[in-house]
């Protein structure tokens, strides 16, 4: 914090926070100088919510006692981010899972995709950015909501 703790610092601080809010932004940074060794530097962060879907499981069969074997074998894919299937955020901003308010998604769990087939959209800078499938496969998993902010990297969807 800079040589300068007071009111106006506080006020800037709120001005920044309104400016996240207003814009639809999930990360605002900046840095104020007021002389040579003295600066204030903000970062306001907007933390969503991310809604997890899934598709419905198929029923499973009641499974006997497990065995040393099986009990020794690690679950394939416990981390969502770590799946081959995964994709990711391209950049920060805000997805659309359609073209426009109130009509049919791109896609749905469940759903055959191909590749370089749209999944969503990602407005950023007043700019629709189509995020397109990096393969051929069935969307098994949608991990954001529509309308909802999302960063660098974050998991979209998972598509195996």
């Amino acid at each position: 914090m800079s040589k300068h703790d007071s009111d106006a610092d506080v006020a800037f601080i709120s001005a920044l926070a309104e400016l996240l809010n207003r814009n639809d932004l999930t990360e605002l940074s900046v840095k104020r100088e007021y002389g040579e060794a003295d600066s204030l530097e903000v970062r306001v962060v907007k933390q969503s919510n991310i809604v997890q879907m899934t598709a419905p499981a198929a029923p499973v069969a009641p499974a006997a006692a497990p065995s040393a074997a099986s009990s020794a074998a690690p679950i394939a894919h416990e981390d969502p981010a770590q799946h081959p299937g995964a994709v990711t955020s391209p950049m920060v901003g805000t997805a659309y899972l359609s073209a426009e308010p109130g009509t049919m998604p791109f896609v749905a769990i469940g759903a055959a995709v191909a590749e370089g087939q749209t999944l969503m959209i990602i407005e950023a800078m007043k700019t629709m950015n189509h995020i397109p499938a990096p393969r051929a496969g069935i969307v098994r998993r949608i991990l954001v909501s529509d309308g909802n902010p999302v960063e660098y990297g974050a998991l979209l969807m998972i598509v195996e």
